[in-house]
Order: C-alpha cells, then structure tokens, then sequence
C-alpha cells in the first residue's frame, strides 16, 4: 500500500484530501508546512508528497529544493492556488514533478498521482529480465547473454521498460505519453507511435519479446521466455 503525505496549512484542505485518498486505498499522512512534512519523513517512508505552496515557516518551494539538494528522487505534486505560469516554472526549477492549480479536480488528482508513482516504480527497479535479455536502467541498455547489446535513447528505453515490466497488459497512448513524457509534455500523442516503430525496427530479430498494437487502444509487450 502506497504512503502519501499531504502538506498544506489549512487543515479542511488536509481533511478533505486525506478523505479523497484513502477512498482510493493509500495510507495518507498530513503534515501543516514544509518543516512538518520532514518531521514526517524522520519517522515514515512516503512514496509520494501532495505539497501546497504557500505554507508558514516552510514553503512547498523551500521543501522541494531541500528534498533535491539532498538527492531525494521522492515524487512531489505540487498544487497551489497561483495560477500564473511563472508560479509553474517556480515549481518546476525547484524540483517538483507535477503542478496543479487550486481548485483541485479530485479525479485529476489521482490520476496524476497513478502517473507519477508508476514513473517512480520504472525508476527504482533499475533492472528487468525477460528470459535471456536484460534491461538495465542505469546504463538504458538491452543485452542478451549472446553478448549483443543496444544502448537506447532515455525515451525509447522507458517506454521499453514500461511495457515489458506488464507483459500482456494494454497501454494507452496517452498513458504512455503522460508517463514517461509528463502530463504537462507539449509532445502530441503522434510520438509514442514513433518511438514504438524504431524500437520494433531495432529489435526485430530478437524472439524474447514483440510490441503489438491493439488497434483503438494502444499497445501492449508479449513475451517469449
């Protein structure tokens, strides 16, 4: 069960949040501003930060450049009532994966919220073995035990990595796109079509795996172990 932690200074929006959340079965901690939230962090793994901007003593900004600089990888949404793109970018430079403006649309929410938790799973495994053929996260190379290896593009390599991590399951385009590009990624859906054809090209020869289309849903890996 994922640990969330929501940071904000008003307590009705802390309630309402936590409601919303553990609806959806996550465990959810609170915490009333940045100094707060990493008291938290000194006594809980959190795997995600729901984090406001503007809070007493440590604001979401402040919270997010002491997490970076403390090479904390840790997934933040960041939601604020700024709407001004400059608030966006403020966040952006600071380290958070996603911004959203206050009202909040619950089911957004948690839609980014699967987006970014899946983005951090591809990221923390690091390795994946599919029969002979190893993907290696660190390097973004495919090998076989043969010794033939391609070293990928960060892009192409993700999108690999995600759709052999759940063999036989169904991806969407905009689910590809929104988690490996980001849900504020200008790039058209197009990019995800194109990436899957070099890759099929690159790994046409190798029998341990295919990339299918599922025509009007997506795509989705078969493997051949």
């Amino acid at each position: 069960m994922f640990k969330l932690l929501v940071v904000d200074d008003n307590k009705n929006t802390r309630e309402l949040m936590r409601a919303v959340l553990e609806a959806e079965n996550y465990t959810v901690f609170t915490a009333e501003d940045g100094q707060a939230a990493l008291e938290v962090m000194d006594t809980q793994h959190i795997d995600l930060v729901i984090l406001d901007v503007m809070m007493p003593r440590m604001d979401g900004y402040e919270f997010t450049r002491t997490l970076r600089a403390n090479d904390n990888d840790l997934p933040i949404l960041m939601v604020s009532a700024k709407q001004l793109p400059q608030d966006r970018k403020l966040g952006f430079i600071a380290g958070t994966d996603d911004f959203m403006t206050k009202p909040v649309d619950e089911e957004e929410m948690l839609l980014r919220i699967t987006a970014l938790l899946r983005r951090a799973k591809i990221t923390s495994e690091r390795q994946l073995t599919i029969g002979e053929v190893v993907l290696n996260f660190d390097t973004y190379t495919v090998s076989r035990t043969n010794g033939e290896s391609h070293t990928l593009p960060q892009k192409e390599f993700q999108l690999l990595y995600k759709l052999l991590s759940y063999p036989g399951k169904i991806f969407t385009r905009i689910e590809l796109m929104d988690e490996i590009w980001g849900v504020e990624s200008d790039t058209g859906w197009e990019t995800v079509t194109v990436h899957i054809a070099k890759l099929r090209k690159r790994f046409a020869d190798w029998p341990e795996f295919r990339l299918e289309s599922v025509r009007g849903l997506g795509y989705r890996a078969e493997t051949i172990q």
